[in-house]
């Protein structure tokens, strides 16, 4: 008999995780809401043509391939086999941006600029699963496109403060430029090498600065280059104080300059926000996709080790690609599953997020039934879940169900209740037991939940 499995890097979510993922979801998709943005929905699949040459080389290897549908490999001959483009033509989605992207030209017609989008979806990448990483993932994603206004980068950061201030994980949010890391490749002589730059010193905290230095010079930096490299990335003060030092070392920068003039006008929209959390510009952090062209940005959990999570940034001609150039945008996403993996592990999730029933009623005979039917009909009515247990049996069981199901209450009507017309309420929480009456019961869970 074959023993059940899922392949590595997905998983199963239980109704407790799936209610703590809820809360997540929820928590996101509500201050997005709140800041205009509207939702929207793509498929899974995208065709492959959408999808490769958005990430880099590196991010290419990491898509999953969809083999055309059915038996259509039989027919192929063994040198049309090798041929992956021909048995491939669709792959899963990488990301939320590119099939934005895509979705936004598509429909170019039929949107308002600037468009304001959200999108909670599931990711697939081909990665090697580890702590905190998986090969399937969801995405809590927030774009504006349309608009190349710094304002909307400082709303981004507002909505990373909100939404974490809400979850209660403090966070520390680092912000480079693709214009400045631009600069800085172009002052040491080697623009050419940009991209080759940007995905050697994005790895600078995971593999430190020697490692670095190595891969730089792998990837064919002269050792003039890389030691005019060193007391960039080797940069301490304030923001204002780095931006103040760089200027001096990018004077000769164009591209450079311009993305320190953005930095400062961000750094200023951001103070006159008020907002509280801990914003580091960090010249070290790349971010590895290829289509960010301006402001960059990654959330880290201040109380617990993992990686990024939350990232994003500015790009500029995305939708060219697809045949509608120079439409800007900017956007972040929030990750799920390491969120999940933050709050678990600093037990932040509220009390009663994990209980999908708050009220259970006790059955205890047919004309007991008979009445709780009728209470727990008004009490759903009024918006508070409830149930019943399926069958008459001893309270012990009952209660023992109730518990170990967090439900926070147990409604017991037996022969006296009924004599009465008061429901005996128990708190499963503190013991207490309380007599409602039935014409109230709805009420009094409503004030409750």
């Amino acid at each position: 008999m074959q023993k059940p499995s899922i392949p590595k890097g997905t998983r199963d979510f239980s109704p407790v995780e799936m209610s703590r993922r809820q809360y997540i979801f929820d928590t996101v998709r509500s201050v997005f809401r709140s800041y205009g943005f509207a939702p929207l929905e793509t498929p899974a699949m995208e065709n492959l043509s959408t999808l490769l040459g958005k990430y880099g080389d590196e991010g290419d290897k990491l898509l999953f391939k969809i083999l055309n549908s059915g038996d259509y490999a039989a027919n192929l001959s063994q040198e049309e086999m090798r041929n992956a483009s021909k048995i491939c033509e669709k792959g899963l989605r990488y990301d939320l941006t590119v099939p934005f992207a895509r979705y936004v030209v598509q429909h170019q017609n039929e949107i308002v600029f600037p468009f304001k989008r959200f999108q909670i979806q599931p990711v697939w990448r081909a990665d090697r699963p580890q702590k905190g990483r998986y090969r399937e993932f969801y995405q809590c994603d927030v774009d504006v496109i349309g608009s190349r206004s710094l304002l909307n980068e400082a709303e981004l950061v507002e909505i990373v403060e909100s939404v974490f201030g809400k979850l209660g994980i403090a966070v520390t949010l680092k912000i480079n430029n693709r214009k400045i890391l631009y600069g800085i490749a172009e002052t040491i002589g080697h623009a050419d090498k940009m991209t080759d730059i940007t995905v050697a010193i994005d790895k600078l905290e995971k593999i430190g600065l020697d490692n670095v230095n190595a891969e730089l010079r792998e990837r064919g930096l002269d050792d003039t280059a890389v030691a005019a490299l060193q007391p960039i990335l080797e940069l301490t003060g304030t923001n204002a104080e780095k931006l103040d030092k760089l200027s001096q070392i990018l004077a000769s920068s164009e591209t450079g300059m311009a993305g320190i003039a953005e930095m400062r006008t961000l750094f200023g929209y951001i103070e006159r926000a008020g907002v509280t959390i801990e914003v580091e510009l960090d010249l070290s952090l790349a971010r590895g996709l290829n289509y960010y062209t301006g402001a960059i940005f990654e959330v880290k959990a201040r109380d617990y080790a993992i990686g990024s999570i939350c990232g994003g940034g500015r790009y500029d001609n995305l939708t060219g690609i697809f045949g509608l150039p120079d439409v800007s945008g900017v956007g972040i996403s929030f990750g799920a599953d390491r969120i999940y993996d933050v709050m678990t592990g600093l037990e932040l999730f509220p009390e009663n997020v994990d209980c999908s029933t708050f009220v259970l009623f006790a059955n205890l005979g047919a004309e007991e039934e008979s009445a709780s039917l009728r209470l727990l009909s008004q009490i759903r009515k009024n918006g508070t879940a409830a149930e019943i247990y399926p069958e008459n049996g001893k309270m012990k069981k009952q209660m023992e169900y109730a518990d170990r199901r967090n439900i926070p209450y147990v409604v017991i009507i037996g022969s006296r209740e009924l004599e009465t017309r008061c429901a005996t309420v128990k708190d499963m929480r503190s013991g207490e037991q309380t007599q409602v009456e039935f014409d109230a019961i709805a009420q009094f869970f409503t004030a409750r939940n």
